[in-house]
């Protein structure tokens, strides 16, 4: 997180979200490794391509991307959370472009080209033999019979969403702090269990107002698969930086949009809020990261720390609701 904010521009961020038709999310579920790689590629190849278009923004973007792949009662919905600052580089660098207020791209416009592209590639990868089809599924393996499952969805809308800005960048690190860590379900959703079922809280987007909230009871043998959809393959990365925010180019790229924005550059003291020529060393690496530790205090058995951080970090919490 403190890395995240350290990146951070003082303007308009977006929540922009894809959505896969649920014909390809019933196939997804069989071929989550190729069909959540393919939903990453489309959307940010999407959201990068009409970004860069003169008639739209003329600029090049960044975009962080979450997969999730649950909807509230842990039903298989893959679909992908992007936030994407108002504006990006101009094509050649020279200055920053920021997009209308309250108005990054038109979201049918996104709808379509993510459709396409996305089809196309479902093509391509069946073509290549890189998608396997089992139990009622397992006549798609004929390309013609694949073919007519797709022909529907390329008349058919398909879901972006882009909601408004978020409430400064303080807000967009809060959001990802909790959002980016979901699990398909969290405890302080689950209402009551026994030997034979459990009851959770659940959310009906379709309603506004406290009525939208209900709960579901379901067998523990339904739960229990219903929680282990959402199991990611072994080294899949779910989180993903594109544009400008791409892990080749991404602090080059930010620092000169903060020099075209007339901003300095955060000092990397400031944005964790320890003072490195008082820390001490520990020798031992962190088990997590394996960077230095540093004392900052220490105290005894039973007592409160007096040490507080001078810039407030964010805590980070795993939610669902």
């Amino acid at each position: 997180m403190a890395a995240r904010e350290a990146e951070l521009l003082p303007i308009p961020y977006f929540h922009v979200v894809f959505t896969l038709p649920s014909a390809i999310g019933d196939i997804a579920y069989q071929n989550k490794a190729v069909i959540y790689d393919l939903l990453f590629k489309a959307s940010s190849e999407t959201m990068l391509t009409i970004a860069a278009d003169p008639k739209h923004l003329g600029a090049r973007i960044g975009i962080t991307s979450v997969l999730h792949s649950w909807g509230s009662a842990m039903t298989h919905h893959p679909h992908v959370h992007m936030i994407v600052p108002g504006g990006g580089l101009s094509m050649d660098g020279s200055r920053w472009i920021s997009c209308k207020p309250n108005f990054l791209l038109p979201v049918r416009v996104l709808s379509k080209l993510f459709r396409r592209l996305m089809l196309e590639k479902l093509l391509a990868a069946h073509q290549a033999g890189s998608l396997r089809f089992l139990g009622s599924h397992a006549h798609l393996v004929d390309a013609k019979a694949f073919a007519a499952l797709l022909a529907p969805l390329w008349k058919k809308r398909w879901f972006v969403y882009a909601k408004c800005p978020f409430a400064g960048p303080k807000a967009v690190l809060a959001y990802l702090s909790r959002y980016t860590h979901r699990v398909a379900i969290s405890n302080r959703r689950l209402i009551a269990v026994d030997q034979h079922s459990v009851t959770f809280k659940v959310k009906n987007y379709r309603i506004e107002g406290p009525g939208r909230y209900t709960t579901m009871t379901l067998g523990v043998d339904e739960f229990i698969r219903r929680f282990l959809i959402h199991v990611l393959p072994k080294g899949f990365h779910r989180i993903r930086h594109y544009g400008l925010f791409a892990s080749a180019n991404r602090a080059e790229t930010i620092a000169r949009a903060r020099k075209l924005l007339g901003l300095a550059t955060p000092a990397a003291e400031e944005t964790v809020g320890i003072d490195p020529a008082t820390a001490q060393p520990l020798a031992q690496p962190c088990p997590c990261c394996g960077g230095r530790m540093f004392v900052i205090e220490t105290f005894e058995a039973g007592c409160q720390p007096r040490h507080r951080p001078t810039v407030p970090l964010v805590a980070i919490r795993i939610d669902t609701s």
